[in-house]
């Protein structure tokens, strides 16, 4: 995908930091994350396919994304990270014809360069955004509920308990070509990102996830997403990423650290 936003006329660094937790059920943690601030990209994976098979889904994602090298404009950047996620789709369905079974994975990946950020994903983990107290869902679920929503023939407070709540519709490793959904969006000072796996929105409501991202580092807003999580039951893996944006000064230099 050929992507041209204007030219940046602000420069922002970015502080992260990512938990992931096997929760109370399951014996395997089939997520995983990613944390590149170097490059300015994050992901959040989410396998299925049952436990191994899980686990290699979600990590072959996140081992492809790691290998994409610093690039110099953002569409440079956008296309690298979709270049990566399309082998590590090819990757997937080579591994699973051997094995016999489908081995998948969501992905949802964050990439910002200059005064862009660039959200790509396929399936149903998410990024949310924080903006002046304000929580907002960027993605959409690629779900058969979502579709049953979207179609008017559900609300949106029935579709977290329907019974096909997490039936994907897309995903990494289950067909070719690798259709990823993609939205851009311009940061502002203070914008403060979340990717999360399904595992989170099972027992933590989004006004919830709304009070801890406000007046928290990056680190204690994840911590304790994680901990409501365990409390409220954990019935799956749960995996969160926040990313912090701040504007620097027009005479300091560009910096990526991490908490």
């Amino acid at each position: 995908m050929s992507l041209t936003a204007p030219a940046a006329t602000r420069i922002f660094e970015c502080v992260s930091a990512a938990r992931s937790d096997v929760g109370r059920i399951r014996r395997e943690n089939e997520d995983a994350c990613l944390e590149r601030p170097e490059i300015g990209v994050w992901a959040v994976a989410d396998g299925m396919g049952g436990h191994a098979a899980g686990a290699h889904a979600s990590r072959t994602i996140v081992e492809h994304l790691a290998l994409v090298p610093l690039q110099p404009t953002l569409s440079a950047l956008v296309e690298a990270v979709e270049a990566a996620l399309v082998n590590a789709n090819e990757a997937l369905i080579e591994f699973g014809m051997l094995e016999r079974q489908t081995v998948g994975s969501t992905v949802v990946a964050l990439a910002l360069h200059g005064d862009h950020a660039v959200m790509m994903w396929a399936g149903d983990s998410r990024i949310y955004r924080l903006r002046g107290g304000l929580l907002q869902q960027l993605t959409t679920d690629h779900s058969e509920v979502e579709r049953y929503v979207q179609l008017g023939l559900i609300t949106r407070e029935e579709a977290h308990a329907h019974p096909a709540s997490h039936m994907l519709t897309r995903a990494v490793g289950i067909d070719v070509p690798l259709f990823l959904d993609m939205d851009i969006q311009q940061l502002a000072p203070g914008d403060r990102f979340l990717l999360c796996s399904d595992g989170l929105e099972r027992h933590v409501t989004p006004e919830q996830v709304r009070n801890m991202l406000l007046d928290s580092t990056p680190g204690d807003a994840a911590d304790a997403m994680i901990q409501a999580t365990l409390a409220g039951g954990a019935s799956d893996n749960v995996t969160v990423v926040v990313v912090d944006v701040h504007e620097l000064d027009g005479g300091d230099a560009p910096r990526e650290v991490r908490a």
